[in-house]
């Protein structure tokens, strides 16, 4: 297929049915317990940063087992996989002296789920699959101190962020991904520079779909940054996202409320892909693919979701399970509303006539 042919395959898929998205990449790399040897391979054996956590990386060193996780959440039934990018910024990669790395990671990431992306369209011509280009929120925030004895300061500018999401997403897009991933979104600030960054991308290749994925961090049902669900939302609609949704932090059970809200004030489609629970004692997750896919099946036949997935903690058995669990349930229907003056602070305006 080509681009344009994806492109219009995922517009008719999107309209049919509830997609499914992947599971924590993360999860199943930890699973196979990695070494520093891993991490470096042939090329970085002589780095002087440690490198091992530095998951993206393996995208270059350790390329058959990131491609195994793709077809793993791929045989398990996924139409959409996640590249392994979520930390491929200069910003992120600083942590281990890596900027320079960053634009190949993007780029090696993207073909590397193209070709797996691909091969399994291939076996299934009749269900295509495709690549979501994964932008992570960076390890710095635009909107907060990291210092509590002066709130003015800021350890990053919104140039700078935009710069590295730039570059990101070029990568991304010359690897051949489908549609594009702004995830884990804590601080919207980051997300509006990303936004920016990418319709200027856009400008030079053509516009791709954009979802965009918050986190609510607690129970307070808030952003990091401190804005409710719809507040976020009317701060990134000027967008026009493929989807706008929820990920991370939270359990299914604990994440619910939120997506409803969004469900209910957004004009686009909306995904949501929650970790396997919080995380216990030893920092594992507890939620069951069983018990995960009983609460997507209750969120699609409650018209909430388009797209689902799995976040921290789930593997190709929960994607399996939770893809089953909502096939045969319509996707939510994205609603018209009445154009009005919506704005947003911490909490969303909207204003009445």
């Amino acid at each position: 297929m080509t681009p344009a042919e994806r492109r219009a395959a995922l517009e008719y898929a999107a309209e049919r049915r509830i997609l499914v998205l992947d599971g924590a990449m993360g999860t199943m790399i930890q699973a196979h317990a990695p070494a520093e040897a891993d991490y470096r391979g042939d090329r970085f054996a002589d780095w002087p940063s440690d490198l091992k956590g530095n998951n993206d990386l393996l995208t270059l060193t350790q390329p058959a087992l990131i491609a195994d996780i793709h077809r793993a959440f791929l045989d398990a039934g996924c139409d959409i996989i996640e590249t392994n990018t979520f930390n491929s910024t200069t910003i992120s990669q600083a942590d281990y002296r890596l900027e320079s790395v960053a634009y190949e990671l993007n780029v090696e990431a993207a073909r590397l789920a193209r070709r797996t992306a691909d091969a399994a369209t291939e076996r299934t011509p009749d269900r295509p699959r495709f690549v979501a280009g994964a932008i992570g929120p960076t390890n710095r925030t635009a909107s907060l101190s990291p210092d509590v004895n002066n709130p003015a300061f800021r350890n990053i500018t919104f140039d700078t962020l935009q710069a590295a999401y730039g570059e990101a997403a070029r990568g991304l897009i010359a690897g051949g991904i489908d549609l594009l991933l702004v995830e884990t979104v804590f601080d919207t600030l980051n997300a509006k520079a990303a936004l920016y960054a990418i319709d200027e991308v856009f400008e030079e290749t053509g516009a791709l779909p954009v979802i965009v994925s918050g986190t609510i961090t607690d129970r307070s049902g808030r952003t990091l940054s401190g804005q409710t669900p719809e507040a976020f939302w009317n701060s990134i609609r000027h967008a026009r996202p493929f989807a706008v949704g929820l990920n991370c932090a939270l359990g299914p059970d604990l994440i619910r409320p939120y997506v409803a809200e969004l469900a209910r004030t957004a004009d686009t489609r909306i995904s949501v892909y929650a970790n396997a629970g919080l995380p216990n004692a030893l920092g594992g997750y507890d939620e069951t693919p069983e018990s995960m896919s009983a609460h997507a099946a209750q969120w699609a036949r409650d018209g909430l979701i388009n797209i689902v997935g799995g976040c921290c903690g789930t593997t190709p058995e929960h994607i399996r399970a939770i893809g089953e669990a909502v096939a045969s349930v319509p996707p939510r229907p994205v609603p018209l509303f009445e154009p009005r003056l919506r704005l947003a602070g911490l909490e969303p305006f909207e204003l009445q006539r």
